[in-house]
Parts: C-alpha cells; structure tokens; sequence
C-alpha cells in the first residue's frame, strides 16, 4: 500500500536463537550487566612455580630449601647491629667469596679462598686510634710503629692469619651458610603478605609476627628462592640475587698481598 511504512525483515533464526541466549543469560537469570560484561580476575597463580597456593611455614621451608641447595648468591643490603650500620655487598659461593663491607668508618674488601682469606682496606683502617692509652698518647712510639705498619698494609691484599681473632670475625663474612642461616631468621608466627615484584620478580610475601619479625619475599617464578628479607626489628634489609650463577675466585697478585705472619694490627672499622 501506498504510504505504507517499509516492512523489516525479521532476522533470520540463528540470530533470534543467539538474541534470545544472551538475554536468557544476562536477563532472565537476574544477573546485572556490569557482571555479563565485566571480565574475569585473571589467577594470581597463572605462570608462577606455585608456591603462592601455599601456607606460609611452606612458602619459608621451599625457600630455605632453595637457598640451601644454590651454589652462589649475591647478597647485598644493610645490617644494624650494636656497632652500628654496615653495608653489605658480597658475592658468595661453596668455598669461598668476595665482596666489601663497609661500616661507619671505613670500606674494605674481603676475598676467601678456600681457608686463605685476604682483607684489603686504606692505611686509616689499620691505624690504631686508642686516644692516647698505648704508647705514651698521640705521636708516641707505638702510634709512629702502628703508622709504619698501616702504610705498608693499606691498599694491599693482607691474607689473615687463621690464628688471628679477626680470621673468625671476617669469615663469616664470605660463608655462604653462615651468613643465609643468620641473616634470614625470622621471628614469630608467619603469615602470607601481598604478591608484589622486587627489582623486577614477581614475589610473594611470608611475615612473622605480622612483620615485625622479619619479612621475606620469596620469588613466585622459577625456583622459590629469597629475593630480598627485611630483619625483625629494623635490623637492616638485604637482598639476595645471581642465585646459582658462579663467578671466578682468582687470588690476588703476589705483588699486591702482603703475608703478615702474626696477629694483625687492631683496626677500628
């Protein structure tokens, strides 16, 4: 007919059948549109190694087995103890490390071959500094004799002696066990923190004592090792990184050591 509106096709069956789904779903189940087209929250443990799945005290014994069973580490950060603030940067494997330590004072590096460990460090280091209680005040015989020594010690590799007190104390400093068993105690009951990335790992956090006994972020991809570990306290914070990549420990030039023999002078860093 004339004047007539223009007839629309009705749409063909397939595409009624779909129209009549999406309401069905969307509609007639009573579910709101922002949930139709909201998307889904991807899984927090997509491409990870899985340890996030797990309770905290697991997520610590994975890590700790991790770590036991690596073959180097590099470990760096801060340590506040009573003798004040040192920071660490130490390159550690079975049998021997190196790196520097440097406290309040002074900066000085460490090499450990075997049992053959080299302590290097400026003249100032091995310079006594007792205020005028040896050798008769400053300017003393014993201050020129202490002088003569750190002259000829400082910027050399000085290897300690086993039987000096200092070999023990620098020791730890360059063992990979000792240094992973007391560094990353933690104290309290543990509980699981935020997923989170540290120096671009994706990590997950265990944390005793809801942080205050120390809080260590434990890498999600890979093998699940430490990443980095916040001492109880506010006792400093150290991060561990290069896990398993080795690293050549060469002794220094005969030229540049120097084989004290005895007991060391004292050193105030």
């Amino acid at each position: 007919m004339r004047g007539s509106a223009p007839v629309t096709p009705l749409p063909s069956v397939p595409r009624a059948r779909k129209a009549v789904l999406s309401l069905a779903l969307c509609a007639g189940l009573a579910l709101s549109a922002t949930a139709c087209s909201a998307e889904e929250k991807p899984d927090p443990d997509q491409g990870t190694n899985g340890v996030g799945k797990l309770a905290a005290p697991q997520i610590e014994t994975r890590a700790r087995a991790a770590a036991d069973a690596a073959k180097a580490v590099r470990l760096s950060g801060t340590l506040v103890s009573k003798g004040g603030t040192f920071k660490l940067d130490m390159r550690l494997k079975d049998g021997g490390g190196t790196g520097s330590v440097t406290s309040q004072k002074d900066t000085f590096e460490l090499l450990r071959i075997g049992d053959d460990l080299y302590l290097k460090a400026d003249a100032s280091f091995w310079t006594h500094q007792d205020d005028g209680k040896q050798g008769g005040g400053k300017g003393g015989a014993s201050d020129r004799a202490d002088q003569e020594a750190a002259g000829k010690l400082g910027g050399k590799y000085v290897k300690v002696p086993q039987g000096d007190p200092a070999y023990n104390e620098f020791h730890g400093f360059t063992d990979m066990d000792v240094l992973l068993e007391g560094l990353l105690d933690m104290e309290g009951t543990l509980s699981k923190g935020e997923r989170t990335k540290v120096g671009g790992v994706r990590t997950i956090k265990v944390q005793a004592a809801d942080g205050a006994g120390g809080v260590l972020d434990v890498a999600l991809v890979g093998k699940p090792y430490p990443v980095q570990f916040a001492r109880a306290g506010g006792k400093g914070v150290l991060t561990l990184a290069e896990w398993d990549a080795d690293f050549e420990l060469a002794a220094p030039p005969k030229a540049a050591t120097v084989d004290y023999g005895g007991q060391l002078p004292q050193g105030d860093g």
